[in-house]
């Protein structure tokens, strides 16, 4: 599912990102890769507030829609 409908505080595990290179790249950048863990710590009119490696983040809802989550193994 998309980031953008994971539910608050619950950890996720990213499985792919989709979107052109350059979309990729820079997300990959920030800590979005495959197998990262990302938390939704906010909810703001559609934007998210996330946690990746220890950072948060502003994400728009164009971006959340992108990157493809599940929940995270135990």
């Amino acid at each position: 599912m998309p980031l953008m409908y994971a539910e608050k505080d619950r950890p996720m595990t990213v499985c792919r990102i989709s979107g052109p290179l350059k979309v990729r790249s820079h997300l990959a950048d920030l800590g979005f890769s495959p197998q990262s863990l990302v938390t939704v710590k906010q909810e703001i009119a559609g934007n998210l507030i996330v946690e990746v490696k220890g950072s948060r983040l502003a994400l728009d809802a164009s971006m959340a829609r992108r990157i493809m989550v599940q929940e995270a193994q135990a």
